[in-house]
């Protein structure tokens, strides 16, 4: 519901605000006193495109504010928290919308930036304007069949599963199809290349592990003539370790004669455990890169095969492994796939029965639900004075390329304005005050339809009165029931049904022309009902006219 309006420098607006309860309200004024402004200002901030000429004249920009009550299971706070937006249940929702003179502007819902796209999403969830041009909501058949199902409680939930069921079978189907007509075209290389990686039989870090044995092997090769030389100057008879050991014992027998000979005698035995140990190491690195070149052949030529297949392949020498259980799962499958498409195409048709069996009974639910909302528009059409016309609904079904998860109907709602005239769109036949007469009839007959918290309604009463104003504001009383409803209304019938009255009026200072709104009070509201009776000059029995028509309402 909107709650309320701030607007500042909008045209001949300087400064208004307004507070807005339920039920119904009603906007009058004499002709270009600025009803249209408020309208202006509102499209405004529901995302309206912005116009530097709303700009009052001397002022840098134009500010309006929308503020509104919405409940938590509201779409618009989906809407908002799947855009990012911060907005807590129970707590007001605020639009606002600044034009700049130089024509930029900017626009925030709860004074976080938003985009006009935005604003206008949300807008057509909380407000409905229904006026002589409206070509949105009612008059939009593309929300026609979601009207008629909300109307005849018809759920089409369901055929939205049946109806991914059945596409899902189909791009499971269109795949494999795809992949078998891929594999037979390939089928010799597919084969070739599934037994060559097979018998080859790669492994995940194989090429490090021979690049490795490769790499000692070829080190051992490379140092194994000089690491032999160093073992014979060491070990041997002749060795270096023999001469020492062989010194040791001479110098063992001398050693008691001189203390400096005892000495070097424990010297020369720290020497032969140290080339002793030598040797050991020496012996233990010849054993390390000791290589058979039959298996330094094999290494290297296994290591050079695993990588000229890889490079074949286009992938690693670690991915190959992966790459023969991949190529062989498809040769199964195309070996195989003859019963396989078989299998995938009856599923898809059985698929497809599913949810045309399940289109069809939603189909037959539109169609009983159809009559009865024909039915309840014909009923308020007569007293609207439009009992020469004729409403329906039309429910046709769609060529299997446009059947989707809401169905395979096309809804539209049509007219026929004159007795043997034929029918067609709303939109296309009906004159101004027709259209916003159709389209009251079918808010009324659509009550129950959970859409707009606020509707309004611009001169819907225009170019009627008598009978037909009062049949106007009794059906806009009953409406307001359901939801929020602001009429801006010439009719005095109308206006008397209000539950509040705003009036709206220029006045002149002598120098500039500004455009006020002002809440009326009960004798207020008589007086400017009776205005509206009698034109230019209120008369008594205009004011006992106006106050009839207020006890009445």
């Amino acid at each position: 519901m909107l709650s309320a309006l701030s607007i500042r420098d909008v045209v001949l607006i300087e400064a208004l605000d307004l507070d807005f309860q339920s039920g119904l309200g009603a906007l009058t004024g004499e002709t270009g006193a600025g009803k249209s402004i408020l309208l202006d200002s509102l499209g405004l901030a529901l995302g309206k495109r912005a116009d530097s000429g709303l700009v009052r004249q001397g002022a840098a920009q134009s500010v309006v504010t929308a503020t509104f009550d919405v409940d938590a299971g509201h779409p618009a706070m989906a809407v908002l928290a799947e855009n990012g937006f911060d907005a807590e249940a129970g707590e007001p929702l605020m639009i606002r919308r600044i034009v700049k003179a130089d024509g930029g502007s900017r626009a925030s819902i709860n004074d976080q930036p938003a985009s006009a796209g935005l604003l206008r999403e949300i807008g057509a969830m909380l407000v409905e304007i229904h006026g002589q041009h409206d070509d949105r909501g009612l008059l939009n058949a593309k929300g026609h069949r979601d009207l008629l199902d909300t109307f005849g409680r018809v759920d089409s939930r369901p055929l939205g599963a049946a109806y991914r069921s059945w596409r899902a079978a189909e791009d499971e189907l269109a795949t494999a199809r795809t992949e078998l007509e891929t594999a037979e075209r390939d089928r010799e290389w597919l084969e070739h290349a599934v037994t060559e990686l097979t018998r080859f039989g790669a492994e995940p870090g194989e090429e490090e592990a021979l690049a490795d044995e490769r790499g000692a092997m070829q080190k051992g090769a490379r140092l194994a003539d000089d690491l032999t030389a160093v073992n014979d100057h060491l070990d041997g008879s002749h060795g270096a370790i023999a001469n020492l050991r062989q010194a040791s014992r001479r110098l063992d027998r001398l050693a008691p004669e001189h203390p400096m000979l005892a000495e070097a005698l424990a010297a020369m035995d720290r020497a032969v455990i140290e080339a002793s140990e030598a040797e050991d190491h020496l012996n233990a690195a010849l054993g390390d890169m000791a290589f058979d070149p039959n298996r330094l052949e094999a290494v290297e030529t296994r290591l050079f095969e695993l990588r000229a297949l890889a490079r074949k392949h286009r992938t690693t020498p670690d991915a190959l492994a992966e790459l023969t259980t991949e190529l062989a799962a498809r040769f199964a499958r195309m070996e195989a796939g003859g019963a396989g498409i078989a299998a995938l195409e009856a599923a898809c048709t059985a698929a497809r029965t599913a949810y045309a069996d399940a289109a069809a009974t939603l189909s037959a639910l539109r169609e009983l639900a159809a009559a009865r909302l024909d039915a309840a528009v014909a009923g308020e059409l007569a007293p609207l004075k439009l009992d020469a016309a004729r409403f329906r609904t039309v429910v046709e079904p769609l060529a299997e390329g446009s059947w989707g998860p809401a169905g395979r109907d096309r809804v539209e709602f049509e007219i026929s304005t004159n007795p043997g005239a034929p029918f067609a769109p709303l939109v296309k036949i009906a004159s101004g005050g027709e259209l916003s007469r159709f389209i009251l009839a079918l808010k009324v007959a659509l009550a129950e339809e959970g859409g707009a918290g606020t509707m309004i309604f611009d001169e819907i009463d225009r170019g009627v009165g008598g009978a037909v104003a009062s049949a106007i504001g009794e059906r806009l009383g009953r409406l307001s029931r359901k939801a929020q409803l602001l009429v801006v209304t010439h009719s005095p019938q109308v206006a008397a049904r209000a539950d509040r009255h705003w009036l709206i009026a220029k006045r002149h200072d002598g120098i500039v022309t500004r455009t006020g709104v002002h809440a009326l009070d009960a004798g207020e509201r008589r007086e400017e009902i009776a205005r509206m009776l009698s034109g230019a000059e209120t008369t008594e029995e205009a004011r006992a006219q106006a106050a009839r028509l207020l006890e009445r309402a």
